[in-house]
């Protein structure tokens, strides 16, 4: 079986909404955001200028995508990337397509001289606090907070 992890492409736009409806409706249970909204954040990300999208293709079907937002830290003063999405489907969870989205940003972070990636877990999706711990995540001493 073939593995392609790449940057986002024009080419991915409907691909890639899919698979962001079966995180966001699928997996998350969350309302559908309009087909409008999900191709311009898609197009903002293919830009590259706030954040970045990476995806992963087994066998040249889309089955996952991991994305990256820009963003600063008064503390650090300096840059940082904010993982925001690491989702693939549910037969590529625990494998090495995971794992390799996960790197990939890790990679990009460092090489691009972001001082350190950050993300977020569900507090009841246990399943990947137990993979972000295996990836040598820490977790953090902050509390999140929103207002919706």
């Amino acid at each position: 079986m073939s593995l392609v992890l790449r940057n986002a492409e024009p080419d991915d736009l409907n691909g890639l909404t899919e698979l962001m409806y079966e995180y966001i409706v699928g997996f998350y249970q969350k309302p559908r955001p309009a087909t409008g909204k999900i191709h311009n954040l898609i197009q903002t990300l293919l830009e590259k200028q706030s954040g970045i999208q990476f995806v992963a293709l087994q066998d040249g079907k889309l089955v996952g995508f991991a994305t990256l937002y820009f963003t600063f830290s008064t503390m650090k003063a300096d840059k940082f990337t904010v993982m925001n999405d690491l989702f693939v489907l549910e037969q590529y969870r625990d494998t090495e397509v995971e794992s390799k989205l996960f790197l990939e940003c890790q990679r990009y972070t460092q090489d691009h001289g972001y001082v350190h990636m950050s993300w977020i877990a569900a507090t009841d999706n246990k399943r990947a606090q137990r993979f972000f711990d295996k990836m040598g995540g820490i977790q953090g001493d902050w509390v999140n907070y929103s207002i919706i």
